[in-house]
Order: C-alpha cells, then structure tokens, then sequence
C-alpha cells in the first residue's frame, strides 16, 4: 500500500502587528464587544462614518459593509497601507488626529446623509482629541468613542463632584454624553493598565453662543490650579468674581457652564479694541 502524500504545510499569514506604544495602541479584539458596539451604532444605509484610530480594521470592515462610506483615520504607516490594501472601497486617511482639520472631514457627501464618528481613541491623546472634537458636535450625528473610563466619567460629570473640570463642561457646552458601557483590560490587544468605557456624544439642543477661545483660557485658568478660589483664578485674567455675581472664595467645579460661558463673555470684551 502506497504511503499517503504528507500534506504540505499551510502558508504563514502576514506577522501580526506589534502594538507601538508611542501610539498609545491598545486593539480591540472582543467580538461580543465588537457586536455591542455596532449594536449600539445603529447605521444606517446612508450613514457616513469617519473612523478614528482604525488599527488593525477591527471595526473598519463592518462599517464598510454597513455604511454609505467610511473614512478610516490612523497615525501607522504599516496599518494605513494595509487597511487600505485590505479595503480599498474606505477611504484611508494617515494623519496625526490631533492635527487634522476636522471640518473638511466632517463634510456629508451627499446633503440629507448623517455624519458618523466611531473612534477606539489612543489613550495617549484622548483628552485633547475630544477637546478638539467637541466644538465640531453641531457638524455630525453623533460621536461613538471608547476611551479610559476616567475620561468618560469626566465626560458626564455634574457640577461639585471629584470628575467635574475643563472636558466636563467643554462636553456639557457641546453636547449631552450618555455612557454607555464599561469595556475590561482583556477586550484589548495588548491589554491596557486601566478600564475602558464606550460613550455617545450628541449634539446639545441649546448649545449658548460663545467665544472659544476665551472659554478655553478661562478653563485653564479656573481649573489649572483646582485648589485656587474663583477670586484668585480670575483675577489673573483681570475679572472680578463678585462683579460677575460669582463667590470669590468659591471653587471652579461649584460653576455651571452658563457660569463659565459669562466669565467668557466678560473675559473676551476686555481684548476687544
């Protein structure tokens, strides 16, 4: 009886890739988060996705699959080229997000469709991004990131708790923040030293008229050094707590954001000519 033909060994795929920690690059690799995620995304036919932090596509197929078009935005040269290769129907976008311009992107194609932003955000960047996108709520459907449960948490944080500071009210002038579901270290490729959690910012209804470059110099001034009382804090932007109806020896996370949005006011009339 012949010997059987050894059957030859199947080819190695590609080298995984290994996360770069520069990047702040923690993968998700859950498939029940992954479902929960686009169950909670909802897309429809005509959504228009921006993708921010891609990776290793994880996300990226399906909203392809799901959605009229995708935008997928990641900083690694090696995953852009092989996202793109990989999908060449998503427009693959290989940018720094923190200096991206978010307005160009966040441009619907078509005039009824919705923009959508779905975003696994690097950690390392997280709270500048949001602040970055958060002026831009009012130009797309919704947001959809994952991000360190301690930035979600400061996300909806209410005025007088611990969380409450500058992305609290940035998030509270822009948009309403709904958390929407806690994400473990173990969903992640290479697991991260902290939990994650998964939050949907839609535009506020009311969003007050301000000056945003004066809101954000009265933030870093009221919230730079927590322990300062409002007197303090504002008089190094020449403003006068009492006269702005505020306790000087109160704190800067008892204030609402009307509150912050007044100090801004009064703060960009005196650089006015």
């Amino acid at each position: 009886m012949p010997k059987p033909t050894p059957t030859p060994p199947a080819e190695a795929g590609p080298p995984a890739h290994t996360p770069r920690k520069r990047f702040g690059q923690h993968f998700l690799t859950d498939a029940p988060t992954i479902e929960r995620i686009f169950a909670a995304l909802a897309l429809a036919p005509e959504d228009h996705v921006v993708e921010i932090g891609a990776g290793t596509g994880a996300l990226t197929e399906r909203l392809a699959a799901d959605a009229a078009s995708v935008v997928a935005i990641d900083i690694d040269r090696d995953l852009a080229a092989a996202l793109a290769a990989r999908l060449p129907g998503v427009r693959v976008v290989r940018a720094d997000a923190l200096r991206l311009c978010w307005r160009d992107l966040f441009t619907a194609p078509a005039a009824k469709a919705r923009v959508r932003v779905v975003g696994n955000l690097p950690y390392n960047i997280a709270t500048p991004l949001l602040a970055a996108l958060l002026p831009h709520a009012h130009a797309v459907f919704d947001f959809h990131v994952m991000v360190q449960a301690e930035v979600v948490a400061r996300l909806v944080a209410s005025p007088g708790t611990k969380a409450y500071g500058r992305l609290s009210v940035l998030a509270r002038h822009h948009c309403v923040a709904t958390r929407l579901f806690d994400v473990p270290p173990r969903c992640f490729s290479p697991p991260p030293k902290v939990h994650s959690a998964f939050v949907r910012l839609r535009a506020a209804a009311d969003t007050a008229p301000c000056d945003a470059d004066a809101l954000h110099t009265v933030l870093r001034a009221c919230f730079g050094q927590r322990r300062k009382t409002l007197g303090k804090a504002l008089s190094t932007l020449g403003c006068d707590a009492a006269a702005l109806g505020l306790d000087p020896r109160g704190r800067a996370e008892r204030l609402t954001v009307r509150d912050f949005i007044a100090i801004a006011e009064r703060y960009a009339a005196r650089q006015r000519p």
